[in-house]
């Protein structure tokens, strides 16, 4: 397989560092989480009039520059290094990869929206108990007229604040953890009968808890066939799971390099500690972690057009990998900067409270260890 990226690829990968160097340093990036909206509007204009990355993912057809998933994880690695805010990952890789997945009128209107920066989309789709089953959906949608009433309660909804749109995952169909009768709905968040309660999350983000009293969503709001979503779903999540794993990347590197830097400054016993053998091993074991992490991850999107059990197995084992990793770098990182690695006014510690979420989020390693096993055909991964 050829891991080379093309000229545009690289330009794209440049001119977002150096953006992000220069418009999104640790202390601006503090001073948006303390702020009432949490994020920075004006960087998310930026992303796409400027630097124009909304549209590096989309095909020409729907307004965007011709590319997709390699784009998205160029994205989210540059992202991840600099702990960014704003809702790129459900907006883009899981909002506008099913629209542009399922194409169809919906797709045409909405998709040049998410380019211009006018919609930003937020996923509804954990519920309590359902533990990472893409299809433990509890939340009914049922066919009334030329609409959808949409009834239930979605919990830790990452971005809703900052939503216009919310994608649901709900069911018009059949019983709860049924993989048929699973719709998608793109339903916009100031809808009427729409309850929120919105809540900061431990990595600086935003969150919230949605409730859906008979909300009517119009019928041209569903995204593919109904009844038949969770094939969609599964392709897209699969491609959400690598984009995640690209951000842990670009996490990791940067509390690596963090960490090598503290490690050259602190002195113990009159020497740098950067010079004790111990400290060099460990720094060394975190870099293997990345670049392995790193490999493993370009590698399963090089396979997201594969048959769906091959895909699926690729991004779960990446996601393995990924998780072992953060769990090892981020220690390392916090341990050798000893007390000073969890405090509020060291970057570390807050790329410390990213990996870890990141570690739980779209699924754990247990999770994603039985989902592969169970797509080998070893056990079930429905729990």
């Amino acid at each position: 397989m050829d891991f080379r990226f093309s000229d545009e690829q690289q330009m794209l990968r440049d001119m977002l560092a150096r953006y992000l160097d220069e418009q999104y340093g640790f202390d601006k990036r503090m001073a948006a989480v303390g702020s009432a909206q949490g994020w920075r509007p004006e960087c998310w204009q930026a992303f796409a009039g400027e630097l124009g990355i909304l549209a590096a993912a989309f095909p020409e057809s729907f307004g965007g520059l011709g590319g997709g998933a390699i784009e998205n994880q160029i994205v989210m690695e540059a992202f991840g290094r600099s702990l960014v805010l704003e809702p790129y990952l459900s907006t883009v890789v899981l909002g506008g990869g099913l629209l542009k997945h399922a194409g169809g009128e919906l797709a045409e209107r909405i998709i040049p929206a998410i380019v211009a920066g006018d919609v930003r989309i937020a996923w509804a789709q954990g519920e309590a108990g359902s533990r990472h089953c893409l299809h433990d959906i509890d939340v009914r949608a049922r066919r009334s007229g030329d609409a959808y009433v949409l009834s239930g309660h979605k919990t830790v909804v990452l971005g809703a604040p900052w939503a216009t749109h919310l994608l649901v995952t709900a069911r018009t169909s059949g019983e709860r953890r049924d993989r048929d009768g699973i719709s998608l709905l793109l339903v916009e968040r100031n809808a009427a009968g729409i309850r929120t309660q919105d809540y900061p999350t431990v990595d600086g983000g935003r969150a919230s808890e949605v409730w859906f009293d008979d909300v009517r969503v119009p019928a041209c709001a569903l995204i593919g066939e109904q009844d038949n979503g969770l094939p969609l779903l599964e392709t897209v999540f699969d491609e959400a799971v690598l984009a995640l794993c690209a951000e842990a990347v670009g996490v990791m590197q940067k509390m690596l390099a963090d960490t090598i830097a503290y490690a050259k400054e602190r002195k113990q016993f009159g020497v740098p500690i950067g010079s004790f053998q111990a400290l060099q091993h460990r720094m060394v074991d975190m870099h293997i972690h990345i670049e392995q992490a790193s490999a493993l991850t370009w590698l399963a999107a090089m396979q997201l057009d594969a048959p769906a059990r091959e895909r699926a197995r690729a991004a779960s084992a990446a996601k393995v990998r990924v998780g072992r990793a953060l769990k090892a770098v981020g220690q390392g990182a916090v341990q050798i900067h000893g007390g000073m690695g969890i405090t509020e006014e060291l970057a570390v510690g807050h790329y410390f409270k990213r990996a870890t979420v990141i570690e739980q989020q779209f699924g754990s390693v247990d999770h994603h260890l039985r989902r592969y096993a169970g797509l080998a055909g070893e056990v079930s991964h429905e729990s």
